[in-house]
């Protein structure tokens, strides 16, 4: 089988690689590596195969492979050193095909490495769907029903099993080439190296990769590395969100990088995208914000029961509809394909295409019927505030939830109720978008009469919406309390303030809000979130220049550093609130790639309108330029997820965020969104 190795089936599944055969190798279709912090990534997609392989240093070690098929994965972590360790990559990951013991076939890869250690012993092994390999290296815990026995055979250690139902399962073996075997450890040579061959592959259905030519335009930037991490997460099914912590669908990472994305995307890539979007949604017409696959669905079922739909596989994704912000991006991001990309022909093929569901195999339903049905959810859960116009006919998270948008950790909207995001920018785009496209008559086939009647006052709602929801997150702190407070916080964080009090006059600083509280009061965080009002909103002149500013001034007075712009600065809030958003805050003062991009193809946005005055357009030709100074300062982290940092001889310097000890999380080497900038670029001046 040319392009990958071919393993034939020894006499179970634990002992697949015994009688191995390797082809003559072309060079597989992607192959790359990125370095980032403490971990080596090597990214793999040839055919069916398609993994990133993991090797992380320092004094804890371990090793993963992750697969995009079933968002499945095996890893191996080891006992704590007591001196930091560094893994070499000394044979690059190359594709193979194994059979199990019942014919079966495993997509995985085959590696070398070394690493400079004593010993390795194995702490844990964990074979299954990634959603439990996150858990166990966030938490430390796994289902015992994953749970699988070490063997050792001469110079190897094998970790093998079937999935839970008994459907091929997953494997990952670790042969010394350097150093010996000893009761179960690794222990290393004279020299102090241990050397192994690695052998990992996963039995769940593999995905269909887009090639280059069906997923990028002539438009697009020549930045390899972008390209490399948006062909390794795109595939005709879906888009994966991130490797190797978010392998799978993702509602609101589709949307915004199909949308951002979209001037340097072909027609097929962009219809995969939205498509995917489309078969994930319920019966309500909400977008489903994360699937969960095979293994993770089976156990999630058998421990949930499966009462609201017993007609269901056992292993058919389980969909999470818990976020809202998405549910408002589908018809904006729709929209604009639609209306403004695609002919009228395209846009009608696409709409009349069936659309298959992820999780009832065979049913399928017209892509326009689907997103008239989004739109009349949008309408619905939109008039009480079109109506009322107070704080509290907002539209707020789910009840009993601290989440509901990007900001998804627990204490991202500063445990707010109604987003700034959500209520200011993306409902009124989503009843603008409804509006256009029941003027273009696009939808009239998938609407009855009654529909269309319950979307026709879109457009006026969404006039209501973008000019009263904005003020309801206004915040206003005169220049004395303002300057007090970004002093102590600055001293607090161990960064300088002298320029941020330059930037600042002798008025009030004025920000939206992060979020409203329960009782509709504003959370007094300045954020990035402006960029989607940026993107999908047409702000006044006198907004522009008054909330622009505010964002781009120095941090802490501001969200810029010599490194990015972060997602949120916290100076003016108390003390309490400030210690939940650190630089070791998922979405603390961090910088996230896919916000900088965001925020520019906002700025990009607003200054190809022709109705701005001078004043305005100077405004935001600054802001566009300290913006890209800052994005351009890290290129190299680009397609990162998001990074933090640290100030030291007078400048901030990167940090790879899961490098700390701190850090409350790892982000990911490929991310979906954080590869826009192929389509989002510096302004040409």
């Amino acid at each position: 089988m040319a392009g990958r190795l071919l393993l034939v089936a020894g006499l179970g599944l634990a002992s697949l690689t015994a009688c191995a055969h390797i082809s003559p190798s072309a060079a597989p279709e992607l192959a790359y590596q990125v370095t980032e912090g403490q971990n080596i990534n090597a990214f793999l997609r040839d055919g069916p195969v398609a993994a990133h392989l993991l090797l992380r240093n320092g004094q804890s070690p371990r090793i993963l492979v992750a697969f995009p098929a079933g968002n499945s994965g095996v890893g191996l972590w080891f006992d704590q050193l007591a001196g930091s360790a560094n893994w070499t990559l000394t044979q690059t990951p190359q594709p193979l095909t194994m059979r199990d013991s019942r014919g079966r076939p495993l997509y995985g890869l085959r590696a070398t490495a070394t690493i400079g250690a004593p010993r390795l012993a194995i702490r844990k092994a964990v074979l299954s769907n990634v959603r439990f390999l996150r858990d166990y290296e966030s938490v430390g815990r796994i289902p015992d029903e994953i749970l699988v026995p070490k063997r050792s055979d001469g110079g190897r250690l094998i970790f093998s099993r079937d999935r839970t139902d008994g459907a091929p399962g997953y494997m990952i073996e670790v042969r010394v080439t350097h150093g010996r075997l000893e009761d179960g450890s690794i222990i290393a040579g004279a020299d102090g190296n241990i050397g192994i061959e690695l052998t990992a592959a996963s039995g769940e259905t593999p995905l269909t990769g887009l090639s280059e030519g069906e997923l990028l335009n002539e438009r697009a930037a020549p930045d390899a590395a972008a390209r490399h991490a948006l062909a390794f997460l795109s595939y005709r099914e879906k888009f994966m969100a991130g490797s190797w912590r978010f392998n799978t669908y993702f509602g609101r990472d589709t949307l915004m990088s199909v949308r951002l994305l979209m001037p340097a995307l072909q027609p097929a890539a962009v219809e995969a995208g939205i498509g995917a979007v489309l078969a994930r949604m319920n019966e309500a017409g909400e977008v489903a914000h994360e699937e969960g696959l095979s293994e993770f669905a089976i156990l999630d079922r058998r421990k949930n029961g499966n009462a609201a739909d017993d007609t269901l596989a056992a292993d058919a994704p389980t969909l999470d509809f818990g976020m809202i912000d998405d549910d408002y991006m589908l018809a904006p991001v729709a929209a604009a394909y639609l209306l403004e990309y695609a002919s009228t022909e395209q846009a009608r093929a696409f709409l009349a295409q069936p659309v298959v569901s992820a999780t009832r195999a065979g049913d399928h339903e017209p892509a326009g019927a689907l997103l008239a049905r989004n739109l009349r959810h949008v309408v619905m859960q939109a008039r009480p505030f079109a109506e009322r116009q107070n704080a509290l006919s907002l539209i707020p998270i789910k009840a009993g939830r601290l989440t509901g948008q990007w900001r998804d950790s627990e204490e991202g909207l500063g445990r707010g109720r109604y987003a700034y995001d959500v209520n200011a920018a993306l409902v009124p785009a989503a009843l603008e978008a409804t509006g256009r496209l029941l003027h273009a008559g696009l939808l009239d086939p998938y609407l009855s009469p009654a529909e269309r009647g319950e979307l026709s006052g879109a457009a006026a709602m969404a006039d209501i919406w973008r000019t009263k929801a904005p003020g309801l997150f206004h915040v206003s702190i005169p220049s004395i309390e303002a300057r007090d407070r970004i002093q102590r916080y600055g001293a607090m964080v161990g960064v300088p303030v002298a320029p941020a009090m330059a930037s600042l006059g002798s008025g009030t600083l004025d920000f939206h809000a992060i979020a409203l509280d329960d009782a509709g009061r504003p959370i007094p965080i300045i954020n990035s979130d402006e960029g989607f009002a940026l993107l999908f909103g047409h702000p006044a002149p006198a907004d522009l220049e008054t909330y622009v500013p505010s964002l781009t001034r120095p941090f802490p007075a501001g969200l810029l550093t010599d490194i990015g712009m972060v997602v949120a600065n916290p100076a003016q809030t108390d003390p309490t609130v400030q210690s939940r958003f650190t630089p070791s805050a998922y979405h603390g003062a961090v910088v996230w790639s896919w916000q900088q991009a965001l925020m520019a193809a906002g700025l990009e946005r607003q200054l190809a309108r022709t109705d701005l005055p001078v004043s305005t357009r100077a405004i935001l030709t600054r802001a566009q330029d300290d913006l890209w100074k800052a994005i351009n300062a890290t290129a190299a982290t680009r397609n990162s997820e998001l990074w933090s940092w640290a100030y030291e001889n007078g400048r901030y310097r990167v940090v790879p965020f899961g490098a700390g000890k701190q850090d409350a999380d790892e982000s990911n080497a490929a991310q979906l969104w954080s590869t826009v900038y192929l389509a989002v670029r510096p302004p040409k001046r």
